[in-house]
């Protein structure tokens, strides 16, 4: 079996490819550190802006004591194609109320299971990247894009 091609991806439209994937995958792997054990799961951000990633998250998950520990995550989206886009972030604990209730007025889901948006179980974490990387399927060459 002859190894693939991928296709080949002009510099100017790496971010935009970046930003489509981002946009097609709606359940986006969170990786995260306890002790010296990684752990990953599927998230549903509840926000994105550009590279900026949000995600709503309970106290009593396992995910608020290891983001506590050590706040630097990595998310990565997936496409149907198998396309990748890899956000390597800091997360940090939403604290703009305006943010956090336009965040609130948006998610049905939010408002249905938490019940007011000062429900202290609810955290609200803000990805800020510091490195995005895009690859095409089959690709093996990480293209870096512009935060």
């Amino acid at each position: 079996m002859p190894k693939p091609e991928p296709e080949s991806l002009p510099p100017e439209k790496v971010r935009d490819e970046a930003l489509r994937v981002i946009a097609e995958d709606r359940f986006p792997y969170l990786a995260t550190i306890e002790d010296d054990q990684p752990r990953l799961r599927p998230v549903s951000p509840v926000r994105t802006v550009g590279f900026t990633v949000f995600v709503a998250n309970l106290k009593a998950y396992g995910k608020t004591a290891e983001i506590e520990a050590n706040p630097k995550v990595e998310l990565c989206y997936l496409d149907k194609g198998h396309d990748q886009v890899r956000i390597t972030a800091v997360a940090k604990v939403l604290d703009c109320r305006e943010t956090l209730e336009s965040i609130w007025s948006e998610n049905p889901l939010l408002r249905q299971y938490l019940g007011s948006v000062d429900n202290p179980d609810l955290i609200v974490y803000e990805m800020v990247p510091s490195r995005v990387r895009f690859m095409r399927e089959w690709a093996l060459v990480y293209h870096e894009v512009g935060i």
